[in-house]
């Protein structure tokens, strides 16, 4: 299966390289994570294309028999365009339909307002990484039990961890006062693609610049030392960081498809 998205195609790119298996089943991906259970969209489906609609919930069948264990439904969809209207048949299964925004960069400049007052590097101690996995758990807005969503985290920090210790991109965070507040992941997803993952700002110091000039600054790494001349991020069209990636220079490029039952809360 050839896939045409920039989006999954890096995201594929990474979850390779963090241990994530992907089978090839022809009209379909099949993406697991044996590492991190709890992380759902390391454990999907991937299909080539929007299925009729009438074939929404034989895929959702198809989910279960595949992962017969896994607590979350989630199916992304091939494609370069699309909008959540397009899965009907989902969302009148009980999932959640996203039309994710791909969003890409060849140069960045400063945010309108910087924020000079934080410290921006890259996350290098065991007390960093702690602490990233503490920054997302405050940051989880979704419907998900704590113990559950904290063994997510704590896979997934291990596994960007390993990532950046292999040399395949870094993890960066912004401190002010010493406390982790803000972070974000760049990567090498292939040569010339730098892809940024999980974008995060504590609740109590978004509104400060710092998310921007994050990205302004990791965007920096990226373009020199990984030696990207594109650099990719997927945002949310519908939540405000997608202006805050806009105003450093990324651009609306392609649009994601995809649909999800996160686990019980």
């Amino acid at each position: 299966m050839e896939i045409t998205s920039l989006g999954y195609r890096t995201d594929l790119a990474l979850l390779r390289l963090g241990g994530t298996e992907v089978e090839d089943h022809g009209d379909h991906l099949v993406v697991r994570s044996p590492h991190n259970p709890a992380h759902w969209w390391g454990n999907f489906l991937l299909l080539y294309g929007v299925p009729p609609q009438q074939q929404s919930e034989l895929w959702i069948d198809r989910f279960h028999a595949r992962f017969p264990e896994a607590e979350h439904i989630a199916i992304g969809f091939d494609g370069t365009t699309g909008t959540v209207e397009d899965l009907a048949g989902f969302t009148a299964a009980g999932l959640t339909a996203e039309a994710q925004t791909v969003m890409t960069a060849t140069s960045v400049h400063e945010p309108p307002r910087p924020n000079r007052e934080a410290t921006y590097r890259q996350l290098t101690s065991d007390e960093d990484w702690a602490a990233s996995v503490d920054l997302r758990v405050a940051c989880n807005d979704r419907d998900v039990e704590a113990g559950y969503f904290h063994r997510f985290a704590e896979a997934k920090a291990a596994t960007n961890r390993a990532l950046v210790e292999a040399g395949h991109g870094g993890w960066f965070g912004a401190f002010v006062d010493g406390r982790l507040v803000a972070q974000m992941g760049l990567y090498a997803a292939s040569p010339g693609l730098g892809r940024f993952q999980s974008v995060e700002t504590h609740p109590d110091f978004r509104g400060r610049g710092l998310a921007g000039t994050l990205v302004h600054h990791a965007s920096g790494y990226g373009l020199d030392e990984l030696g990207a001349h594109t650099l990719v991020m997927v945002a949310d069209p519908e939540y405000l960081a997608i202006q805050v990636y806009r105003s450093v220079g990324f651009t609306d490029t392609e649009r994601e498809l995809q649909a999800e039952r996160p686990p019980a809360g």
